[in-house]
């Protein structure tokens, strides 16, 4: 591959690409014994059979799934055919994480570190209480404001969290947003009004993947619509340092220099206004700040954007002129983590110039453009049965200094700052692993040593756990319920999560009992005098439908939504497309969309490191399950890939052990030497590396990338900047 490369054509087989996917999903889920031999001997030995629907905890997809149990024991999952993300199919991770519910690596009884840093088993009633003290000494001390919960959402997670902080008095609810999408959704709510939007793959005729890969963060709906849009003849370019496995489905791949994704877009937006490429219409009717944006843009030509991006700029001019010809079937895809979820310096900023250039194609509500949908709404509930909370009298700590980050999430960073100022005392973790895959570990870990009280709830000892007082075990995915999970789109469904297996380990609880007991120890009990199934009946009738009838379907549709295409109502605080917002100008930044560079330049001899999901993990969740730390061992997943030019300059080959090194850490791990690379970078996968001793199968496997980006904090936005670092790697000759 030439450096100066800027597109590869790609003749995939797609069929293959989803038969490797369905194969990666067996062994995910019986290991390397034959499945035939493996379903037979189960068969013959079968008692009572049901069967039972539920929603995977694999990721925050939340697919609808269909469990089998023989004589109450877990015998098969599968995709649940009425669900939206499913559609009949669980990917290698929704097989892998049903091991949950048996796998030797789980928390099985409530645990309290000691003055040593050991691990030892408590009752529950006395973890309630010890924690319910701590909780009303800080209360005493510092106020509420001093407690903070970081939660990644699931449906009873979101729900009680918050309705246990909010009833403490405080406003500190946080999600993993901060390094994951803050960044992006932040960025496209700011343009749009709207916190993220989807590409109608039925009808495009062109879609650009600024570094998202639907190939490696497996959601089965979305590899299925992918890949009819490519059977259709529609034209799939990637944008990627790395030829990911999207590249299946992809005509196009334009390997970029990693960061500078937003100079491309605003080249591409360059040449649409410059040669009067873009759709006037829209433009003039629907949005607000374009003669400001027009003037701006006019700098960032074509061969500008080469210099900062690395791609040629007759690419650059081509791509832009495709895209105006198939507009407005067309769209910039939305992306997710990787290339600008909360990456960079220039996160918030490069969302904002993709929704730009989808402004100027006209594609927003389009046939084959970027849909902007609703999602269904819970209505009020009975308040004597279920209590209203109190509003907070304190903002939530963080945002102050992070105005822009999306109001539902909030920087989850904020809580790291406050245990070192002081300003918290007291943080819980829900189905959170903060310390090993938000930001720099030793500086979470350095910094919960200095809060009174730390409380992780979890299924398995995690690094954030090891950094915890107290770890309290929850019942696996398929061992209890949850609260509906609402899902919005063309059209809107209620589905459940549902116990499809009896509680393997009596000791552990689930989500609402967790938070209940906390609550009553900690004085505010009256905010909860209702069961998860009284909350959840409440919350479906206000949308017509009943627990029972959910319960049995597993997924129900709801009344229609009514979509339609055309162009949406931009809930923006001018009710129109913003090139500038006056929330940005407030913010310190520049109020129009254009140009932030990223904030670490590699010097020479220096490597850009990028990571990224594989379609068998969820970060650092799910490495210590049987079935997928042994098809990552089997296939040395944990390598690190470099480039062959770059490897043959250093003198490395496949399979050499490297030592890679930043500002941080330093670390040896296998390398994979590669041609879908772009010479200078390094991708390092997301999910290895684990420090505790707990998680066997994990511990010591691979590295973990956080170890080597110093602690930065996106300005205003309050993202990790999760790949602002410059690395060295040599290898290693002993």
């Amino acid at each position: 591959m030439q450096e100066k490369e800027a597109l590869m054509r790609c003749n995939p087989t797609r069929r293959t690409f989803l038969k490797g996917t369905a194969a990666t999903a067996a062994l995910a889920a019986v290991g390397t014994c034959s499945v035939t031999a493996w379903q037979a001997e189960r068969a013959e030995a079968a008692g009572a059979k049901t069967q039972g629907a539920s929603l995977c905890n694999g990721c925050s997809s939340k697919c609808g799934l269909v469990a089998t149990t023989l004589d109450g024991r877990l015998w098969t999952v599968e995709g649940m055919e009425a669900h939206p993300y499913s559609k009949g199919t669980l990917c290698g991770r929704g097989h892998g994480t049903a091991q949950w519910a048996y796998s030797d690596g789980r928390l099985t009884q409530p645990m309290k570190r000691a003055e040593d840093g050991s691990f030892a088993p408590i009752s529950w009633d006395d973890a309630f209480a010890e924690i319910g003290a701590k909780v009303q000494e800080i209360l005493a001390e510092a106020g509420p404001e001093a407690l903070a919960i970081v939660q990644d959402p699931r449906p009873s997670g979101k729900y009680y969290s918050k309705r246990f902080m909010n009833a403490l008095g405080s406003a500190n609810v946080y999600t993993h947003a901060a390094a994951c999408n803050l960044s992006k959704e932040s960025g496209i709510q700011e343009a749009t009004g709207a916190s993220n939007y989807s590409v109608d793959f039925p009808n495009t005729k062109m879609v650009v993947f600024i570094g998202r890969s639907y190939g490696d963060g497996i959601r089965p709906s979305s590899v299925k619509s992918l890949a009819g849009a490519a059977d259709k003849g529609a034209r799939v370019v990637i944008v990627d340092p790395r030829l990911n496995n999207t590249g299946i489905f992809a005509t196009d791949w334009v390997p970029i220099k990693p960061g500078t994704d937003i100079a491309l877009l605003l080249g591409i937006a360059n040449v649409l206004v410059a040669n009067d490429l873009y759709d006037h219409e829209f433009v003039e009717q629907f949005t607000v700040g374009f003669p400001e944006f027009a003037a701006q843009v006019a700098e960032y030509t074509p061969a500008w954007a080469e210099g900062v991006c690395d791609v040629p700029a007759d690419t650059i001019v081509e791509l832009a002129e495709a895209l105006a010809a198939a507009a407005p079937a067309c769209a910039i895809e939305p992306s997710w983590r990787a290339a600008f979820g909360c990456a960079y310096q220039n996160s918030f900023e490069t969302a904002r110039v993709v929704c730009a250039v989808n402004a100027l194609l006209g594609c927003w509500g389009q046939k084959g453009g970027a849909l902007i949908t609703s999602s269904p709404k819970v209505g009020d509930v009975d308040p004597a049965k279920f209590p209203e909370v109190p509003k907070p009298t304190a903002k939530r700590v963080g945002d102050a200094e992070f105005p822009l980050a999306l109001s539902g999430t909030g920087t989850n960073l904020a809580v790291l700052n406050g245990c070192n100022d002081g300003t918290v005392q007291g943080v819980f973790f829900y189905n959170s692993n903060a310390v090993q895959g938000y930001a720099q570990p030793a500086k979470w870990r350095e910094a919960l040593a200095k809060a009174k009280l730390v409380v992780t709830i979890d299924v398995q000892m995690s690094e954030t756990a090891l950094a915890s007082d107290y770890v309290l075990p929850e019942c696996t995915v398929l061992e209890r319920m949850e609260l509906p999970e609402f899902i919005g789109g063309k059209k809107h469904y209620v589905a459940l999560r549902t116990p499809v297996i009896d509680r393997v380990h009596p000791e552990t609880k689930s989500c609402d009992e967790i938070f209940v007991g906390l609550a009553e120890a900690c004085g505010v009990g009256q905010y909860f005098p209702f069961t998860v199934e009284e909350l959840a009946d409440a919350q479906l009738a206000t949308v017509g439908t009943s627990l029972d009838a959910v319960r049995e379907a597993g997924i129900v549709e709801l009344a229609d939504p009514g979509f339609q295409f055309g162009t949406p109502a931009f809930k923006t605080p001018t009710e129109k497309f913003q090139f500038t917002s006056a929330k940005v100008a407030e913010a310190g930044l520049n109020p129009v969309i254009g140009y932030v560079p990223r904030l670490v330049e590699p010097a020479a001899g220096e490597f850009s490191l990028i990571g990224g999901k594989q379609g068998i993990h969820s970060h650092t969740m799910t490495l210590n399950l049987e079935a997928l730390n042994a098809i990552s061992r089997e296939y040395q997943l944990e390598r690190l890939w470099m480039a062959a030019s770059d490897a043959a300059e250093l003198g490395i080959a496949d399979g050499d052990t490297v030592e890679l090194s930043s500002s941080e850490a330093s670390g040896r791990v296998a390398v994979k030497v590669t041609e879908r690379l772009k010479p200078g970078v390094l991708f390092l996968p997301t999910h290895y590396g684990s420090t505790s001793p707990y998680l066997t199968r994990a511990q010591g496997f691979g590295l973990n990338m956080m170890d080597f980006i110093p602690l930065h904090l996106e300005p205003a936005v309050g993202s990790t900047m999760s790949q602002e670092v410059a690395v060295t790697v040599r290898k290693v000759e002993d």
